[in-house]
């Protein structure tokens, strides 16, 4: 019985984890796009049962554009490559055989097939090849330009709109690129994978999952750590920026001449600034690295020497200030947000300064690197 009720609730769909957010702008996306497609397909080649202005696979296409965008079978290649290679297959096959049947399963096949070598597996590609093959006479009449136009011209007019639309609300598309492994520009891995899962090791592991996963290896690896992050932040018990950081703050405007801006620094034995307007809200940090960048001392071996120099020449009379080479925006973090969220901001992010602000984005403190590994020190053995 046991084995049975196990069997039937695998048939139970799961959760949908977008939010309603996400889910009205998939459904205005697809409208949209959609939309578009079929006004400017019109205008371009009419609307006749040889060239009809809007296939009907696009819609499945759109689902994959607009509601999983950063999924591999969503990407630009996979949409036009794999809708298009598809339609020729179809065509093929129609030319092939005079069995409808026939010609229908070879078309979806060999669909498949071809977008597995051309690595561009597209679901709607396998309905393209099938409605090609559907089409029967009028697609016979056009030949293989069938497959350029309306089916490859009708899938780059969605894409073009999907590329804007996304990128408009918010959703990088295509995503990028991973970010580069070290910060330092070195060989050594970034310091969250030094102990916990590399890159190399989920490669691995897809591989031999050998199985297609609708979810790019970037975004599955973001998951993963993420993953990694709410647990340690369970073991961690309920530690908050605000338990660690420092209070009592140096900090600058965006006026301040650099050699004043220096002088604090130096005095403090501090090596970053933050820069605060005059409501005390946020706008900047002014770091070692800025000011050595700015000056060209990357590399002398005399650098605080001509950092002095340089300060006393670039003073308040010729616009030397913190507001001219400061990195804004700053890197932040809330009051109330667990220590966890500054884990990945300073090692995967290289930075050793992270200014904590209240609702208001006003700066109430500042954790450094010695902060959060005091934290780490005297939270973790509490928990076990």
């Amino acid at each position: 019985m046991n084995t049975l009720r196990n069997w039937l609730a695998a048939f139970r769909p799961p959760r949908i984890s977008a939010d309603r957010t996400e889910r009205i702008r998939a459904c205005i996306g697809a409208l949209i796009g959609i939309f578009i497609t079929g006004i400017t397909s019109y205008w371009l080649i009419g609307n006749t049962p040889q060239l009809p202005m809007l296939i009907a696979p696009l819609g499945a296409s759109a689902v994959l554009l607009f509601a999983v965008p950063s999924g591999p079978l969503a990407q630009p290649w996979s949409i036009v490559g794999g809708n298009t290679l598809s339609a020729v297959v179809g065509v093929t096959a129609l030319m092939l055989f005079d069995d409808l049947a026939a010609a229908a399963a070879v078309g979806v096949g060999g669909a498949i097939a071809v977008m597995f070598l051309t690595r561009s597996l597209h679901p709607p590609g396998g309905a393209v090849a099938l409605a090609t093959v559907l089409g029967g006479e009028a697609v016979l009449q056009q030949g293989y330009s069938w497959a350029l136009v309306p089916v490859g011209l009708e899938s780059l007019l969605l894409l073009t709109t999907g590329l804007i639309y996304n990128n408009l609300t918010g959703r990088r598309y295509p995503p990028p690129p991973a970010a580069p492994a070290s910060a330092h520009k070195t060989a050594d891995p970034a310091p969250r994978e030094r102990l916990g899962f590399t890159q190399a090791d989920l490669e691995t592991v897809l591989q031999r999952y050998k199985q297609v996963l609708d979810v790019s290896p970037s975004d599955l690896r973001t998951i993963l750590q993420q993953t990694e992050l709410e647990a340690w932040r369970r073991r961690m018990g309920e530690i908050r920026c605000r338990d660690i950081m420092s209070r009592d703050l140096i900090t600058a405007r965006a006026d301040t001449p650099l050699v004043d801006a220096w002088a604090r620094m130096h005095a403090h034995r501090i090596k970053a600034l933050p820069v605060v307007d005059d409501d005390g809200l946020i706008v900047g940090i002014l770091t070692q690295v800025d000011l050595l960048e700015h000056a060209g001392l990357d590399g002398s071996p005399d650098v605080l020497a001509r950092l002095h120099g340089l300060l006393e020449r670039n003073g308040a009379e010729e616009g030397g200030r913190v507001g001219d080479i400061m990195t804004s925006p700053a890197e932040t973090a809330g009051q109330d947000d667990h220590i966890a969220v500054l884990v990945p901001k300073m090692s995967g992010g290289g930075r050793h300064h992270i200014p904590i602000v209240d609702d208001g984005n006003r700066l109430v403190g500042i954790v450094t690197q010695s902060d959060l590994v005091a934290a780490l020190y005297h939270g973790e053995p509490s928990q076990g």
